[in-house]
């Protein structure tokens, strides 16, 4: 693709141009179609049919003109296709003589897994610093908030914690940007005041890289150190037509009047230096001045020997296709059992007489008959089985139905604290885990933060003043003066007062 990465020269390790065309354009693609996957279960998105899969449904019973990304998972003798084996359900073969029948679909793993998100971000972290002296910390401390809320704040905390979910981890860019770096070319030369240090922190922008865009290059004793990180992904640009004033970006109904072209892009990013190219032509490069390669890696739960984490999604995979391959089953039977249908015996011409009510029918046949067939009633057994693959549903995610009850304030009877944690075990048990991934995580991207704003000379700071500790709030809804409560009886028996007043978010 055109790479020179002579520049590349402070890792110690070469980075070969060879090895990372090969990622672009191989490795990446087969690991966009699991990531991809994975993403379809959770989003379940209607996709519009084209030609060739509307026709097949014009004999069916279903004449819906989309289909589910979940379809994917439900057997031919349902939808009257059969699936490619990564390829989605649009790009699935007709399957001969198999008619699309109705198609029942229960995302369940949807709510799990934002109701796992809401769990674990559903309310402000505090970020506490490691500054021994109380003013000096309360800087940091409100420089990082400040560098957070320029992000997004808690709905960005939530971003990353979604697609860690989904893909297993998410990695995040700290980029500086020239309001840094590009205040002055020697150290010491930037803002004087804290009001313009906070101004120049604000523009610090913390890049979420979805798992499919990620390429990263670890090192060979150590898979959990970045050597080169590399991200790919593709950008579409709209190519507007000349007008009068040499632009015609949109007519009267907002409608785009140019064409749509789609360019390819590489970054490479080392920890002395970082190019960008775009459609194998180099755009962009210039000195890292952080020093370090600047990629936090959060894994949603940790999988030891592997730089991916644990998705909750791939898990869930098979037990959804069950659900909704049997709540299809279901539906066809009601169907059946709706529209009845009718065998008559010794009736001439039956074939043409009206069915309905008020209808008067009459033959000289004293054996004719009518008698009603198709469909049979559901089996207790049948109810039992779903209602199994949901409580499996429950095991495996660790999110129950109690737990969206009670995160959309439908708390029913468990009025006491203690039924509640004993109900939701799983899911906290779940939610401490992936604490301490994440936590270290955002504790990793305040130290990057902090050492730019150093290097850059906006806030020099020493290393052990950029220790950062994150304290979590409880998932669980909570009486304030119990809380209360709680905190003086810690004091009193010997906890320091601070650490009390962040346990409770002061």
């Amino acid at each position: 693709m055109g790479f020179d990465f002579s520049v590349f020269k402070g890792s110690g390790v070469r980075l070969d141009e060879a090895y990372v065309s090969w990622l672009v354009q191989e490795q990446a693609v087969e690991a966009n179609l699991y990531y991809a996957k994975l993403w379809s279960y959770y989003r379940n998105e209607c996709l519009e049919t084209g030609v060739r899969q509307q026709a097949s449904l014009a004999g069916g019973e279903n004449r819906r003109p989309y289909r589910q990304a979940q379809e994917y998972g439900l057997p031919s003798r349902i939808t009257g296709m059969r699936s490619s084996f990564y390829g989605g359900i649009l790009n699935g073969s007709e399957a001969e003589g198999i008619q699309r029948k109705e198609v029942v679909i229960e995302n369940d793993i949807a709510w799990r897994i934002d109701g796992m998100v809401d769990f674990l971000f559903g309310k402000p972290v505090l970020i506490s610093s490691g500054a021994k002296e109380a003013e000096r910390a309360g800087q940091i401390q409100r420089i990082l908030q400040a560098v957070l809320e320029a992000n997004g704040g808690a709905s960005y905390l939530q971003e990353l914690a979604l697609l860690g979910s989904v893909y297993g981890f998410v990695d995040v860019i700290v980029r500086m940007g020239e309001e840094v770096f590009g205040v002055s070319d020697s150290a010491g030369a930037g803002p004087k005041t804290f009001a313009e240090v906070l101004e120049a922190a604000k523009h610090i922008m913390l890049e979420a890289i979805e798992a499919p865009r990620s390429l990263p290059i670890l090192d060979e004793d150590n898979y959990k150190k970045i050597r080169y990180y590399v991200q790919h992904f593709r950008q579409q640009h709209n190519e507007l037509g000349s007008g009068e004033d040499g632009v015609q970006a949109e007519n009267y109904r907002g409608q785009k009047t140019g064409r749509q072209k789609e360019s390819h892009n590489v970054e490479v990013l080392g920890a002395e230096w970082w190019q960008r190219y775009r459609d194998g032509r180099l755009i962009g490069e210039g000195r890292n001045r952080l020093g370090a390669v600047p990629v936090v890696h959060i894994q949603n739960m940790p999988l030891p020997g592997h730089y991916e984490g644990q998705s909750d999604v791939e898990p869930l995979i098979p037990l959804q296709d069950e659900l909704n391959t049997r709540l299809s089953d279901r539906a066809n039977r009601v169907t059946f059992q709706s529209f009845k249908m009718y065998l008559a015996k010794g009736i001439d011409g039956f074939e043409d007489r009206v069915v309905g009510p008020g209808r008067l029918w009459s033959t000289e046949n004293p054996e004719a008959s009518i008698e009603e067939f198709g469909g049979d009633d559901g089996s207790e057994g049948e109810l039992a089985h779903i209602k199994e693959i949901r409580e499996a549903l429950d095991k495996t995610s660790g999110v129950s139905s109690a737990a969206a009850g009670i995160i959309k304030g439908r708390l029913g009877n468990l009025t006491s604290a203690v039924a509640l944690k004993i109900t939701m075990m799983g899911m906290l048990a779940k939610t401490e885990r992936k604490r301490q991934s994440y936590g270290k995580g955002i504790a990793e991207i305040c130290r990057l933060v902090l050492r730019g704003l150093d290097a850059g000379g906006i806030f020099p700071t020493r290393p052990e003043e950029r220790e950062i500790e994150i304290y979590w709030p409880s998932p669980l809804p909570e009486n304030a003066m119990e809380r209360l409560e709680e905190a003086s009886l810690k004091v009193q028996l010997g906890v320091a007062k601070e650490t009390v007043l962040k346990e409770l978010g002061y």
